[in-house]
C-alpha cells in the first residue's frame, strides 16, 4: 500500500464509504464488477489502484475488486474520483 494510502487512511475512507454511502458501494459491484444481483456491498479497503469490496449474491459473500481507471495520487484523489464513478454507475444502471 503506497503511503497516500496507509492502512489508517485505507480504514478511514471505507468506514466512512460503508457507514454513509452503502448505496453507492453496492452500485459500483453492480455496474463495475457486473454484480447485477448482488444485494448488497461492503467496502473493505482502497488503495491507489483499485478497491476490495465484499458483496452478497444468492446470500453468498463474492470477493470483488474494482480497479480505477487512473492510479489515485491521494485521499483528495479518491474522493473526488468516488463521486464520479458513482455518478457513472447509476448512469449506466438506468
Amino acid at each position: 500500500m503506497s503511503d497516500q494510502f496507509s492502512a489508517e487512511i485505507s480504514d478511514r475512507i471505507c468506514n466512512h464509504m460503508n457507514e454513509d454511502h452503502a448505496d453507492a458501494i453496492l452500485v459500483y459491484a453492480q455496474v463495475f464488477a457486473e454484480l447485477q444481483q448482488a444485494t448488497s456491498a461492503q467496502m473493505l479497503s482502497i488503495d491507489a489502484e483499485g478497491m476490495n469490496l465484499t458483496a452478497q449474491v444468492n446470500g453468498e459473500p463474492q470477493p470483488v475488486r474494482i480497479t480505477f481507471d487512473h492510479v489515485l495520487a491521494d485521499a483528495e484523489d479518491a474522493h473526488h474520483t468516488l463521486i464520479a464513478m458513482v455518478k457513472q454507475a447509476r448512469v449506466q444502471a438506468k
